[in-house]
């Protein structure tokens, strides 16, 4: 039997006390994180236990399990043709305002990362400085503007200011993932015979699917959970959204509360679906997005 030569790689022993130092040192953030979470899941839990019961089992037996368990709730709400409206008209919606939003801010920020023009600067700060507007205080003229077009109880009237409102943080974050993309790679595309618009299409949109990802999650979370405007453009409850649907089912059955609280949490559960499908690429971009230089 010959003798075969072992090479191992070195190891580093590190001492046991540090280890133990290390892991003590951790207690307190898993403590905290322990906390948060059971603070953030516990109201849904108790929303989620409290659709099944009664009115009256949650005024004798507020914090308890349901006894019996009333399942009519939820099935009631699924079988109801308004929620499921509800549920299309915010899906519906929400692609729509986030292709408008992402498609609209991605050429805005190809031009202002990747061309050199007079004035550039001072359009990217104009863009910046939507962040600062306070969308409360463009109700009153917004409105008008809507009821001028006739697009009330339009979904182009709820679309269209989304996308307006949402474009300076599409824009930031997009102008600064453009302007990472090597000078040297659209060299090399406009010698190989690309146009401007041929590489923005075919090689930095690719490149950018990260950041895309990112801000089409936004766009879409930020539609679902906007109440303020669906509210003042829809009066006719066929476009209505998840958030107003919530608003009118709990003025109506403002006596029935376990029924609210099953309409809350069948409403919550589209979001927290897509959420945690789409978390990975959220955080992912973000990641990116801040290590990139």
């Amino acid at each position: 039997m010959s003798a075969v030569a072992k090479t191992s790689a070195p190891k580093t022993n590190v001492p046991k006390s540090v280890v133990r130092r290390r892991r003590l040192r951790a207690i307190p953030v898993y403590v905290i994180l322990w906390l948060v979470g059971v603070f953030m899941v516990t109201p849904l839990l108790y929303a989620l236990v409290s659709g099944f019961k009664s009115t009256g089992q949650l005024s004798s037996n507020t914090f308890g399990l349901p006894d019996p368990w009333v399942t009519s709730n939820y099935t009631s709400l699924l079988g109801s043709g308004a929620f499921w409206r509800s549920i299309g008209s915010s899906t519906l919606i929400a692609l729509a305002t986030a292709l408008l939003t992402v498609g609209a801010a991605a050429l805005a920020a190809y031009a202002l990362a990747r061309f050199a023009f007079r004035g550039r600067e001072l359009l990217f700060t104009l863009f910046t400085m939507g962040l600062m507007f306070p969308f409360a205080v463009a109700i009153l003229p917004l409105f008008i503007l809507l009821r001028s077009f006739g697009l009330l109880d339009n979904p182009w009237g709820v679309i269209l200011p989304q996308a307006a409102f949402g474009l300076p943080m599409t824009i930031v974050i997009l102008r600064g993932f453009f302007r990472e993309i090597p000078g040297e790679l659209e060299e090399a595309a406009t010698i190989d015979g690309c146009s401007s618009f041929g590489f923005f299409w075919r090689i930095l949109l690719p490149l950018a699917r990260p950041a895309l990802g990112t801000v089409s999650v936004l766009a879409i979370v930020g539609s679902w959970n906007n109440f303020l405007l669906p509210l003042l453009v829809f009066s006719e409850p066929t476009w209505w959204t998840i958030p107003v649907g919530i608003q009118q089912f709990q003025g109506q059955y403002a006596s029935d509360v376990a029924r609210i609280f099953a309409y809350l949490v069948l409403a919550m559960a589209p979001a927290l679906a897509f959420y945690a499908v789409a978390e990975r690429q959220l955080i992912g971009g973000i990641t990116l997005g801040a290590t990139k230089g």
